[in-house]
């Protein structure tokens, strides 16, 4: 159904979804699955090969388009923890609407005043 109405050309996952049938599916449905490694037991392995790409200066696409998508978890998170959008208690598209409205408001102008001081 959003498939109709949204062309998706990436999906972006955590590493719970690092599965090899996850990866396959999202390539038959012709989109770039980008999905954190879980390492598996490989903790220490993985760790080497994160240092060593540091150091080599490597930086790939995947891993940008992946810190995109934590600030925008920060950001949702925020909304939820400290701007009350976690439990409404309005009803009806309208209000849940402006509710989350005056959240985003008063996240924008308390990042406003973190900037200005």
């Amino acid at each position: 159904m959003t498939s109709e109405r949204v062309n998706n050309l990436y999906d972006l996952m955590d590493s719970t979804y690092d599965a090899g049938h996850i990866h396959d599916h999202s390539e038959d449905l012709r989109h770039r699955p980008i999905i954190d490694k879980n390492p598996r037991g490989k903790k220490a392995e993985h760790s080497r090969e994160t240092k060593a790409q540091a150091h080599a200066g490597l930086e790939f696409p995947e891993r940008v388009r992946y810190r995109e998508r934590s600030n925008v978890e920060r950001v949702l998170g925020r909304l939820k923890d400290e701007f009350g959008t976690r439990n409404l208690r309005v009803r009806g598209h309208q209000k849940v609407t402006c509710h989350l409205m005056f959240g985003m408001l008063a996240l924008t102008l308390d990042q406003l005043m973190r900037l200005a001081l």
